[in-house]
């Protein structure tokens, strides 16, 4: 089943085309890779389909709706959800309270009437939905090993680490899919492994997983899919062994032998 797809998008800036005419599809249940030299137009594509920009032309569709111009909030209580490629935790936050922040979009509020009545419910509901946070909190802090942080500054963690903590905090919001936007940057050979196996661990949750990636190890040994932009434009799209033996692919990342 496609989850969420592009038809023709297209951003320019100006007389700049980073993205062109692109049709991208993501099936559910599958890890999909988004891959391509600098400047290919991978994060532009991401920020288009997650409301952090606004195609110049073309759609895209979530469950069979039109999303093309919601907003980035609203796009994410719909159910997705993403990192990006420069971490951007609360760092001033403890490492519970950023992934609280991310359970801010599933609580929900309800109605009361009666002044000292809504004051008392208000109280207790409140005190229910911070418990209830905390609990849920934890369970994602446990599921990347980092309960042990909770009360820690996100700032003072190591690099890894922080690299989980945005994970958790955009799982926090219980996503259908999530996009991460080049997860293994800056990660050692040992926490790359690492994240290998966490992103497997996520999509055995039945959380569709998209991803931007430059570590072709990580790429090929993960993705069940991957798509390839060149020049802001879909050359490409297959298994990893399509993909590895695709010429348009490997003109991209080495070049055109001259005649």
């Amino acid at each position: 089943m496609i989850l969420l797809e592009t038809t023709k998008l297209t951003r320019a800036y100006g007389g700049v085309v980073a993205v062109s005419e692109v049709d991208f599809q993501v099936r559910e249940g599958l890890i999909t890779g988004l891959i391509g030299p600098n400047g290919a137009g991978k994060t532009t594509l991401f920020n288009n389909m997650t409301g952090l920009d606004t195609p110049t032309s073309g759609k895209v569709h979530f469950n069979g709706i039109d999303i093309t111009n919601h907003s980035a909030h609203k796009i994410c209580r719909m159910g997705i959800a993403r990192t990006f490629q420069n971490i951007r935790l609360f760092k001033e936050l403890s490492v519970l309270e950023n992934v609280m922040v991310g359970l801010h979009f599933t609580t929900g509020k309800s109605p009361v009437t009666g002044r000292i009545g809504a004051a008392f419910h208000s109280y207790l509901r409140a005190r229910e939905e911070y418990e209830l946070m905390h609990e849920q909190a934890m369970k994602w802090l446990n599921f990347f090993h980092l309960e042990a942080f909770a009360d820690e500054l996100a700032k003072n963690l190591p690099y890894g680490h922080q690299r989980e903590l945005e994970i958790a905090r955009a799982l926090a919001t219980s996503p259908t899919i999530l996009f991460l936007d080049e997860p293994a940057a800056g990660m050692n050979p040992f926490e790359t492994d690492s994240l290998m196996k966490t992103i497997r661990r996520i999509r055995d949750l039945d959380i569709t997983v998209v991803l931007i990636e430059h570590d072709m190890k990580l790429v090929m040994n993960i993705c069940d899919t991957i798509t390839v932009l060149n020049y802001g434009q879909n050359i490409a799209q297959g298994t990893p062994t399509e993909i590895r033996h695709n010429p348009k692919v490997i003109e991209a990342y080495l070049g055109k032998e001259e005649a």
